[in-house]
């Protein structure tokens, strides 16, 4: 745990700085350089809070999960908020002899189509000159934001003596905990059990013990096919959320929608606002049902609003209807969808990895991929490709669920002559799982 607060820590720094930056680099292989530092801090703090959760928690952290990525759909509605007031409504650079620049930018975006991308050299635009844009800000407003983050973080480390120069008396995180003094027995339930399950994660302490090849041994196939599967269906979902926000845009500004440009501009932002909305409705309903049947729901779900885009592919109202259901059934898929597998998995964390970085490959790769068919094929398969990765995604559940059903269960005689269990009082109070 000090080692993933430690990583936390510096990531959550390094995105203030890395924002701090951004504005003073003048040269591209700089900003290269900068912007893949960012994108690896994100990552980390991305998979050190799901799986953190995930180890904390454990049968209680599908309600946890959900709230954290509310805040992640909640950032991702903010920051183009705060952004917005420092974009300029004109040519960022203006130069002498080329004030009539900025006049010919409404005509530049709307030749701005996917298939006709060269329409832009017809306008005149100038390389050197005045800067008028105020951007900047945002990205210093964002980092001095950001900057109470690492902030508690270390706090957190020093309350707890898990600064490196006070580790000679380090103790648990949230060792006054009620909820996590109940799950801590869990762990040594499971850690007590760890010769009868061979995937158990021996040295449980070590942020890297999952890849050591010595926990493999002995393992059965749905062992690896649990994590294959899961990562699979977020590989699908995570693409379609990377996919649909990016290009929804350029599907409607073109036939045979036709929709305005500053009308398509909300679509995004309502695709945003729901995914967060739902989120926010998910903590409550996680409570409630189970994490398999809420990803039954979502993948359905996605699956349904796609084969009806497709149906009425010429009405701009359902287009905004669907729009905003895409966003509330992809909204908890992602949350939900840790806590399934990790509970399939006994709580190890090691599952946690291997979904986001799943997820954050089929972002990654599924928007490439759309994006050359959409240039090659035409705005209409923005769609088609959107149901082919919805009925993938449904596909990989179902299989997820076989292996859920192959998968071999721990043994309740073992869970049951456990000293730890018996040793919580019954008039305590506290939490009861």
């Amino acid at each position: 745990l000090a080692q993933s607060l430690l990583a936390l820590f510096a990531s959550s720094l390094a995105i203030s700085l890395v924002f701090a930056i951004i504005p003073l680099c003048h040269n591209v292989v700089v900003l290269a350089v900068v912007m893949a530092v960012a994108g690896l801090a994100m990552g980390c703090i991305d998979t050190i809070s799901n799986m953190q959760l995930v180890k904390i928690y454990q049968k209680d952290s599908a309600i946890f999960l959900q709230a954290l990525h509310f805040f992640v759909g909640f950032g991702a509605l903010l920051s183009p908020l705060i952004a917005d007031p420092f974009l300029s409504d004109t040519n960022c650079i203006l130069a002498n002899g080329t004030a009539n620049a900025s006049s010919n930018l409404p005509h530049i975006r709307k030749s701005l189509v996917p298939h006709h991308p060269g329409n832009l050299s017809h306008y005149d635009l100038p390389m050197k000159g005045m800067v008028v844009t105020r951007v900047s800000y945002a990205f210093w407003i964002m980092a001095l934001i950001n900057l109470p983050v690492p902030i508690a973080v270390f706090f957190l480390l020093y309350k707890e003596r898990m600064v490196p120069c006070f580790n000679h008396s380090s103790h648990p995180l949230l060792s006054a905990d009620e909820l996590a003094l109940e799950t801590r027995p869990g762990d040594k339930d499971e850690l007590s059990t760890a010769g009868q399950r061979p995937h158990a994660a021996a040295g449980h302490e070590d942020l890297f013990s999952c890849c050591q090849s010595k926990n493999f041994q002995g393992v059965s196939f749905t062992y690896f096919a649990v994590h294959i599967t899961g990562a699979l269906v977020l590989f699908m979902t995570d693409g379609i959320v990377g996919e649909y926000s990016g290009f929804v845009y350029s599907y409607a500004v073109e036939e045979p929608l036709a929709v305005v440009h500053k009308v398509a501009g909300y679509l995004p932002s309502l695709f945003w606002g729901f995914i967060t909305l739902g989120r926010l409705i998910s903590i409550p309903v996680s409570y409630r049902m189970k994490p398999a049947t809420m990803v039954f729901i979502n993948v359905v779900g996605v699956l349904i609003t796609f084969l009806l885009l497709l149906i009425f592919s010429s009405s701009v109202v359902f287009l905004f209807v669907g729009t905003a259901s895409l966003g509330l059934f992809l909204s908890s898929t992602f949350p939900s969808m840790l806590a399934y597998t990790e509970d399939i998995l006994q709580y190890r964390g090691c599952a946690t990895t291997v979904l986001v970085t799943g997820a954050g490959i089929g972002e990654m790769v599924l928007q490439l991929l759309v994006g050359s068919i959409i240039h090659d094929r035409g705005s209409y398969s923005f769609l088609v490709c959107g149901m082919i990765f919805g009925c993938l995604a449904f596909t990989f559940y179902a299989l997820l669920v076989f292996f859920h059903r192959m998968y071999p269960k721990p043994s309740p005689e073992l869970d049951e002559a456990s000293p730890e269990k018996a040793a919580v009082p019954e008039d305590t109070g506290q939490y009861q799982r």
